[in-house]
């Protein structure tokens, strides 16, 4: 079994570096999915509300035969439950739908900027990682005003902000204001799915360099850059290949080069327009 390293988060709770999504992962075949993973090393599991998974992701816990203290689960609140108290009920809801002791990650899905309730909603979360219905906070698809307004309001930077990041787009300027403040980058869609970016030649010229294959120097390159990525697959094999990306190093000029690929984001997810209720 692989073994994934783990870094501090800034409120001093362990984090893998390296994680699994579970997005579309339902039904029997999911909890397979995520039961395999768990299987092959991975210690973080994602899910959130609008992913309908959590039972799945709950679940394969339980079938684990992985200690409980050593997986870390992420979910995440919806837009339509933004507000303080709408908070905690949307983080009780989903331990019940988990049904697990409690849930080590919550996050705010997306700041819905038009709703204007993402701050109170993050006064709930801290609310309730105080009454221990959470053990970490933090936020996903925030941007650097956002993040800068949230801290000052409230005093409390996230742990994490889980953003879309991939070579196209490496989010260079967030991932520095991130390392000023001790917040970890998580990485959504760190593949870039649906587009060519496994097939540029200068991943394969590096993987080749290496021994390793296209999916591995990516992935490589988000940890070395700081960030968790969240690769998923319903494959074991290539569950293995994904998370076995730590045995070799990139060089300073590999990375780069990878960080030259970028062309912006990818789906217009723009946090200041882009809202999932």
């Amino acid at each position: 079994m692989l073994t994934i390293p783990r870094t501090t988060l800034n409120d001093g709770a362990s984090f893998p570096e390296l994680g699994f999504g579970t997005y579309k992962l339902r039904g029997a075949d999911g909890i397979t999915s995520i039961v395999s993973a768990l299987d092959n090393g991975y210690r973080l599991l994602d899910t959130a509300v609008n992913y309908e998974n959590e039972f799945e992701v709950g679940e394969a816990v339980r079938r684990s035969a992985v200690a409980r203290d050593d997986i870390l689960v992420t979910s995440k609140i919806p837009g339509r439950h933004h507000g303080f108290d709408e908070a905690i009920e949307s983080i009780t809801a989903s331990r019940a739908a988990l049904a697990l002791d409690r849930i080590d990650l919550q996050l705010i899905h997306w700041p819905n900027p038009s709703v204007g309730k993402w701050i109170d909603t993050w006064r709930g979360m801290i609310e309730a990682r105080e009454r221990g219905l959470v053990r970490s906070i933090g936020v996903s698809n925030f941007t650097i005003p956002m993040l800068e307004k949230l801290i000052e309001t409230t005093g409390v930077a996230p742990a994490v902000n889980q953003v879309e990041m991939h070579p196209y787009f490496p989010q260079a300027a967030l991932r520095r204001f991130h390392a000023e403040q001790g917040i970890r980058t998580e990485s959504w869609s760190p593949l870039a799915r649906r587009t060519e970016l496994l097939a540029e030649a200068i991943l394969d010229e590096i993987a080749q360099a290496h021994g390793v294959t296209p999916t591995q120097v990516v992935l490589r390159w988000h940890t070395q850059l700081g960030s968790t990525p969240i690769p998923k697959s319903s494959d074991p094999a290539r569950q293995r290949e994904n998370a076995d990306v730590f045995g070799f190093a990139l060089t300073d000029g590999e990375l780069s080069a990878i960080s030259g690929l970028e062309r912006g984001r990818i789906w217009g997810g723009d946090p200041n327009h882009h809202e999932e209720m």
